[in-house]
């Protein structure tokens, strides 16, 4: 008896009833994101290290060569987790969607007292796509976002990197396959507060260089031990950022909570019906 590809109302039902594979992190993709966080981590903390004597004491002068770095890490991290997954060229093309959305949503809340959506956003993204995918998300909503909003500085790569580590965090979280409803909300909007606490904590460490030489117990010290600049640092953060980081935390929270269910089930479905990994089903004609 020969068979068919399903269709209509079988394949209907179908979608209905079965769930969205995981994108998996193969080798290629483990070494991809693994390079690109090592870039990262050392550029975001190498003015921790450096001799006061070296002359080279804030993240200005460094921010074009790790721009120009990220931008072919960034395609290696979509080559490898396409190569490792078999996604196509729909699944780079919803990847160009949610960064345009990601990008939309980051102008209507502007920083302003933490009030920033695209945090939302990047967490259900990145839980859905998976971390690879996820990384690359999150970096281009925010170079695109800069392009949108003007906000082109020597902070955008830092920017592209933070936001990355948030959408893959969201990747790597478990029960990808198995944990739906409200228990994955709440792990998402544990999560999701979190992460937005962090997030502006690693970028304090691209703007806290520049108040080096300040007379202040907040200021960084060039050559002073770690500890000690450590300890500044937290207090910079403490007095400056979280005031910002904490709203941003409860609105990623508030949002994931209302909103998360019908969003991660939206994606979902995207991903099936753009056959995401998902091979041809046949059944008796």
């Amino acid at each position: 008896m020969s068979g068919r590809p399903v269709s209509g109302p079988h394949r209907a039902e179908r979608e209905r009833g079965g769930r969205t594979k995981a994108v998996r992190l193969g080798p290629r993709s483990v070494a991809a994101l693994a390079l690109v966080s090592a870039i990262g981590v050392v550029a975001f903390g190498w003015p921790l290290f450096a001799p006061g004597d070296s002359g080279i004491t804030t993240h200005a002068a460094d921010a074009p060569w790790l721009f120009a770095a990220l931008l072919p890490l960034l395609l290696a991290v979509v080559v490898a987790t396409i190569a490792d997954t078999g996604l196509d060229a729909k699944a780079v093309a919803m990847l160009g969607v949610l960064a345009a959305a990601g990008a939309a949503l980051r102008p209507l809340g502007a920083g302003t007292a933490g009030i920033e959506p695209m945090f939302f956003l990047m967490v259900l993204s990145g839980r859905v796509l998976g971390p690879g995918f996820g990384f690359v998300l999150g970096s281009v909503s925010m170079f695109a976002s800069a392009l949108l909003t003007g906000g082109v500085g020597p902070w955008m790569p830092f920017q592209m990197l933070a936001m990355g580590w948030v959408a893959m965090g969201a990747g790597l979280l478990p029960g990808t396959a198995r944990l739906r409803g409200r228990a994955e909300s709440l792990l998402l909007a544990g999560y999701g507060s979190v992460a937005s606490v962090a997030y502006g904590t690693v970028m304090n460490l691209q703007g806290w260089t520049l108040l080096q030489g300040m007379a202040s117990g907040i200021s960084y010290v060039p050559g002073d031990p770690l500890g000690d600049n450590l300890a500044r640092f937290v207090a910079y953060c403490l007095a400056t950022s979280l005031g910002w980081d904490l709203p941003r935390a409860v609105v990623t929270m508030v949002l994931t909570l209302t909103l998360g269910g019908p969003v991660l089930r939206a994606l979902r479905r995207a991903t099936r019906r753009a056959a995401f990994e998902a091979p041809v089903a046949f059944e008796d004609g």
